[in-house]
């Protein structure tokens, strides 16, 4: 007779031996690039990729940041992550401000057509972007805001409406009315209802929508590349162009170490929120 014990000994260990394969499986690019970008052009070209360096050299490092050259200007990543932020944080808050107010209103205060107004939102999170550049290109010339970070702050505000929606509409299915129908018995109207009742019980999904905004936003290639001020792109334009500008010898160092450096602040609101994240969408975000 098969002793129980330890068959689940033996199906813990096979389940182990899998995780770590596949965290092997994608943490070797990482891996790969890390020791890259401290490697020098001359030991990269001679040596093995999963080799550490014989030497840690921090040039690649240095004139990624500073010195790399995006185009015909080469002043490294470091402009370019200002203006980078300079769009995230203001679409940041409209999206998830006016996706809250959109989920709270389409849940709590239902009126007639609003489910067929929600249906219309989420068609927003499915259709690809690629279908809407010729027309959001002449809106924004007509607009006289093409080219510039209004425009895309504009821009990755409308696109990221329909997703907070989705998320805070879910999520607030789930609260009780009776908050509401108190509150409302109190003398509380729409907009104080919102912010001294609905939204002190919101963080978990706040953070569940700043996290997915900020990274779509943030990773964004295509508006950045098509609708970006020229001199002043967000950092996945500069960072295409650094890697695909090559004057004289390709330096893999330095391209290591710029896509490392734009990586790294997605990479670290993950790991500083991503308990959180796990937390939101335990709580409600996937519901409904």
């Amino acid at each position: 007779m098969i002793n129980p014990h330890l068959s689940m000994n033996w199906q813990r260990v096979t389940i182990y031996i899998c995780l770590s394969f596949f965290l092997i499986f994608f943490l070797a690019p990482l891996y790969v690039m890390l020791v890259t970008s401290f490697k020098s052009l001359e030991e990269i070209r001679e040596s093995s990729l999963m080799l550490l360096p014989s030497e840690w050299i921090f040039d690649g490092w240095m004139k990624a940041w500073d010195h790399a050259c995006v185009g015909l200007s080469c002043n490294g990543v470091k402009p370019h992550f200002m203006a980078t932020f300079s769009i995230t944080i203001p679409a940041l808050l409209l999206a998830v401000f006016l996706g809250a107010i959109n989920g709270y209103a389409l849940t709590q205060w239902k009126f007639k057509g609003s489910d067929l107004l929600l249906a219309g939102l989420m068609m927003g999170c499915f259709m690809p972007f690629q279908l809407y550049l010729i027309p959001i290109a002449v809106t924004l010339r007509e607009m006289g805001i093409f080219g510039t970070a209004l425009g895309l702050i504009l821009l990755h505000t409308v696109y990221g409406v329909p997703l907070t929606t989705l998320l805070f509409r879910n999520y607030y299915v789930s609260l009780p009315k009776e908050l509401i129908k108190a509150a409302l018995i109190d003398g509380a109207g729409f907009f104080r209802i919102f912010f001294q009742v609905v939204l002190p019980l919101s963080p978990s999904i706040v953070m569940v929508s700043v996290i997915l905004i900020f990274t779509g936003i943030y990773n964004d290639f295509i508006f950045a590349l098509t609708f970006g001020e020229v001199g002043k792109q967000p950092v996945m334009a500069a960072l295409n162009n650094i890697v695909n500008s090559t004057y004289g010898v390709k330096e893999h160092n330095v391209n290591m170490a710029a896509t490392l450096l734009t990586a790294l602040p997605t990479l670290l609101i993950y790991l500083v929120a991503g308990k959180f994240f796990i937390r939101g969408l335990t709580s409600g975000a996937i519901k409904g």
